[in-house]
């Protein structure tokens, strides 16, 4: 179904420019874009080295936000393709004045034609969409595919930190990992029954936890 667009959208998204890059693809398919590179100055945008983390699929940033205000000795870009979603987010941010976070608007297919290889240290996977349909699995974000966009991205030992109330979905995103590469650890079942510490919690975590559902994780290190 097509999502109907918000009221002055268009003016909205410009008056984040500041903090959004909204970034264009020549091509529908992503290996022929990825292979046009048009990558990111990250010290310009960021102004300091700091590690980079990216939380793929940021919806209206809750997340992001309060991580950044926590850490601000990481430079954190937020992902987001749906522009009715974004600008929610970058809205929230800019009141917050925060320079160590950054929004861009792309697919996650996309991310090899404006990051460049080994430069992010950590990656954040938010209660992603399961795509609970078999013929569907290759647009979950834990997909083969997809796994092997981040394993590139990331530096060795970099992390992926996964959190889903999916049970179906986590078992899958568990032999994905496994099958490509990755080093599982700090696997949870029930996150908020857990002894983990410094949960953020989203958007729709808070929805599920109210529902009673449990929370699962898990930490995925890049082995390369």
């Amino acid at each position: 179904m097509r999502v109907r667009k918000k009221k002055h959208l268009d003016e909205r998204l410009l008056s984040v420019g500041d903090i959004m890059i909204n970034a264009e693809n020549p091509e529908r398919n992503y290996l022929i874009a990825n292979e046009n590179k048009d990558y990111i100055d990250l010290k310009k945008i960021f102004r300091v080295d700091n590690p980079l983390y990216l939380e793929i699929g940021c919806g209206k940033g809750r997340f992001c936000i309060e991580y950044a205000k926590r850490n601000r000795d990481i430079n954190i870009l937020a992902v987001e393709v749906e522009p009715n979603v974004i600008v929610s987010a970058c809205e929230n941010a800019k009141s917050e004045n925060l320079d160590n976070l950054f929004f861009l608007r792309t697919s996650a297919e996309f991310l090899p034609r404006f990051l460049r290889d080994n430069s992010v240290s950590r990656i954040f996977l938010n209660f992603s969409c399961p795509y609970p349909k078999k013929r569907y699995a290759s647009h979950r974000l834990t997909s083969e595919k997809f796994l092997k966009i981040y394993k590139n991205l990331l530096k060795s030992g970099g992390e992926i930190h996964q959190k889903t109330d999916n049970k179906a979905f986590f078992e899958y995103s568990i032999e994905s990992f496994s099958q490509n590469g990755f080093l599982l650890k700090d696997i949870s079942l029930d996150l908020h029954n857990s002894d983990f510490e410094g949960n953020i919690v989203t958007e729709y975590e808070k929805r599920f936890t109210d529902e009673g559902l449990p929370i699962m994780r898990l930490v995925a290190v890049n082995k390369k």
